[in-house]
């Protein structure tokens, strides 16, 4: 697979989630997010009545399950971090490491598995937002939110120069490829350092081909008259149907959290 293909994150397909307002599902997506984070402690109940709008949401999208489980594992390394939590929260000892001797509590074990999944399913958030939101739509809905324009301008560079800078790394590997040969029965290539510094060089001279690239790319936008703002063309209506499915998702999140700590 190309690296650019790699790093897009849309994912075309005819569905209902697709086709509604990026304003809308960016603003529903951040209030489930911001409702997961408040979950407390070992909330079972509210977790999994979160994750119901979110399961409606993957089924409606029709993204296959392989892929939104492929992007989700971005989650794991918030486990690794929390893993400590279970030897160092107090707590009713349930385990004990045979070789270390550390003892697992139970505390700690309610804690890290709800790390774990409201990182999960904070990350589930985001990747159905993403598969089903052209990158530019979202920079509009962001803007929408009167999120600062250098904020969005960044993002969007940001955002295209990683296809900008995929193709060219794919160019150079490409190169190295066409230059390169092997024969049969012997091992392609030097030694480790030889290997190291190989990498080394292409590493620094994809580096100076992208400032270089970047320096002419700004020199033109200037040229055009670019001032730091996108210019798109008017956004469409938003229609009543979509603002109450919207705004009934948010409600959902909030009074949820209501309704538990009663």
């Amino acid at each position: 697979m190309a690296l650019p293909q790699l790093i897009e994150r849309y994912e075309a397909r005819d569905s209902a989630v697709h086709r509604a307002d990026a304003r809308l599902k960016l603003l529903a997506a951040l209030a489930s997010i911001f409702a997961v984070t408040l979950t407390r402690e070992g909330d079972v109940i509210a977790l999994a009545l979160l994750a119901l709008p979110l399961g409606a949401a993957l089924v409606a999208a029709k993204l296959p399950p392989l892929l939104v489980l492929r992007r989700s594992l971005i989650a794991v390394p918030f486990l690794l971090v929390a893993l400590p939590l279970l030897f160092t929260r107090p707590g009713e000892t349930i385990a004990t490491l045979p070789l270390l001797g550390w003892t697992i509590s139970d505390e700690g074990a309610v804690a890290v598995l709800t790390i774990l999944a409201k990182s999960w399913l904070s990350v589930l958030i985001a990747v159905v937002l993403t598969a089903t939101t052209p990158q530019p739509e979202l920079l509009r809905a962001l803007r929408a939110l009167r999120v600062p324009r250098l904020l969005v301008a960044t993002v969007e560079f940001a955002y295209r120069y990683l296809f900008v800078v995929a193709e060219e790394a794919s160019r150079m590997l490409q190169a190295r490829a066409s230059r390169s040969g092997a024969l049969e029965g012997r091992r392609a290539g030097g030694r480790l350092r030889w290997r190291a510094r190989v990498a080394g060089h292409l590493v620094g001279t994809l580096f100076v081909r992208s400032l270089e690239r970047s320096e002419r790319v700004h020199a033109a936008m200037r040229a055009r008259g670019y001032d730091g703002e996108p210019r798109w063309i008017a956004a469409a209506p938003l229609r009543g149907g979509a603002v109450a499915v919207a705004a009934a998702l948010v409600l959902y999140a909030f009074a949820l959290q209501i309704a538990v700590r009663l």
